[in-house]
């Protein structure tokens, strides 16, 4: 039996996974994030600890016979949010998450103070990685600064509060910009940039290796065996990739989690930072990734449901999916930049857009235009994606909706597919890197779950949306000068 433990933005999973694949339990608890300014969006770690705390709580009250089996734990959680901690290890302020836009002049700064970054990273500064936040908190909070002893990510923060290790995975850290993404090492240089060193970083491991031991005390309070291997684990993506057994390269998903991400594994680290590509290591070993991310997926409509009173994401996507063709055609068009955008344009001044508005749009319309906009998005971090190979799997929370999945597929014309555990995503990729670093073979572990759906392009659709996201395109260049850094 392994534990795998994915700390999302919104929610912290946790998951029992059976040595024969099976899905034995799935607990979650709620997580909520803090927009002080704009810009902003941070969150407590204490407040990350507690769900952990809840969700084990659930796990032992339904499952204590399968906890006293565990053999190992992996982790998986959001990527770039910098926990700084001082040299007791306490936490210094509230963690600066992936989707925070205040450290673009930052970018700037690092860009400037190390000339052949991209060399190094393969990665443009954006303001969602890690570096640029320690710049901020540099010029912005000096005491507290001087007093990082360390700085974390999301999910190692949870190893060390498990283990007492700081420690990271090579594919987490790969979004911090002091990586050497292709020596799989710190860069000196980038972290000197940034008034640091070897001693504020925590040390680097594969995903699949041991990384730490469990607490006595943690084990006994949660019914786990007592110094049970905490593996490296993985950032959310590299980790959902390996729970759905995307290890070759040319193997790919879509995730439409808080944020909207395609993910094409590789055997090689290629860079294409022109065209905001993120290229990264994966979670196992001797083997990279590119991604496109966008800042706002689900999470747009989650916002366009409170804010037209469509009630729930379920209630938006049912409203959506009752839009004529014709009236798709009409649609109004969104731009879903409610946090700035990453893939494909790194613009942290991007904002959200609702345009073409006339009398005979209603509720289902807008609607469909936030879902349509979404999926557009997406469609433009595809094109500067090296090609995948086949499906791409559909993993997240939007994975549970077949009617998004069609319009998916006709928008980016792939083919996709939902697996069995695929909204388990990261927590199942988590549990299966506990499980190799367990000794479990790749072979054996790293299966591709049985396909549940399957979603083909519609043929007859492609002119449609073609035009409409020419139109969507042209709307974002027509505008982009306008946006008000203030008023984001």
């Amino acid at each position: 039996m392994y534990l795998g433990l994915d700390l999302g933005t919104s929610e912290l999973k946790a998951l029992l996974l059976a040595d024969d694949h099976r899905i034995v339990a799935l607990a979650r608890a709620p997580l909520a994030v803090s927009r002080p300014h704009p810009l902003w969006s941070e969150q407590l770690p204490a407040q990350w600890w507690e769900a952990l705390e809840a969700a084990m709580a659930a796990l032992r009250r339904s499952n204590a016979d399968a906890l006293s089996a565990v053999r190992a734990i992996g982790l998986s959680g959001q990527m770039h949010g910098a926990v700084a901690l001082d040299a007791s290890g306490q936490v210094l302020r509230p963690a600066i998450l992936w989707n925070d836009g205040r450290s673009a002049g930052q970018c700037d700064e690092l860009a400037a103070l190390v000339p052949h970054l991209t060399d190094i990273t393969g990665n443009l500064a954006m303001p969602g990685f890690t570096a640029p936040k320690l710049l901020w908190m540099r010029a912005h909070e000096p005491e507290l600064f001087v007093r990082t002893a360390s700085v974390l990510l999301p999910k190692d923060w949870l190893r060390f509060m498990l283990s007492g290790t700081r420690a990271s995975d090579m594919s987490d850290a790969s979004g911090t910009l002091w990586l050497d993404v292709a020596a799989r090492d710190w860069s000196d240089e980038i972290l000197a940039a940034c008034g640091l060193g070897r001693r504020h970083m925590p040390e680097l491991v594969e995903g699949s290796a041991v990384a730490g031991r469990l607490k006595p005390e943690l084990a006994a309070r949660w019914g786990l065996p007592a110094s049970i291997p905490i593996a490296g684990g993985g950032g959310d993506n590299a980790a959902s990739a390996v729970g759905m057994g995307l290890v070759s390269a040319g193997q790919g998903f879509v995730s439409l989690g808080t944020s909207g991400v395609i993910f094409v594994c590789g055997d090689r680290f290629a860079p294409d930072p022109a065209r905001a590509v993120h290229a990264f290591c994966h979670a196992l070993p001797g083997r990279w990734h590119q991604m496109s991310v966008m800042l706002s997926a689900s999470s747009a409509v989650s916002w366009a449901a409170r804010s037209f009173g469509l009630g729930n994401e379920a209630a938006l996507l049912a409203a959506a999916a009752t839009v004529s063709t014709d009236g798709r055609r009409r649609a109004p068009f969104f731009l879903p930049y409610l946090s700035g955008e990453r893939s494909p344009h790194n613009d942290a001044n991007a904002q959200g857009v609702l345009f073409g508005l006339t009398h005979a749009h209603g509720p289902a319309e807008i609607a469909y235009a936030v879902v349509e906009g979404v999926s557009f998005g997406l469609r433009d971090g595809l094109d500067t994606l090296q090609k995948p190979t086949g499906d791409l799997m559909l993993v997240g929370g939007g994975a549970r909706s077949a009617w998004w999945a069609q319009l998916l597929a006709d928008i980016l014309q792939v083919p996709l597919a939902v697996c069995e555990g695929g909204e388990a995503g990261g927590a199942l990729g988590a549990a299966r890197l506990a499980w190799l670093a367990d000794g479990g073979q790749e072979a054996d572990v790293c299966l591709q779950p049985p396909v549940r759906q399957r979603f083909e392009p519609n043929i007859s659709l492609p002119d449609m949306f073609a035009a409409r996201h020419l139109r969507f395109k042209s709307l974002y260049a027509a505008l982009r000068s306008s946006f008000d850094p203030a008023g984001a």
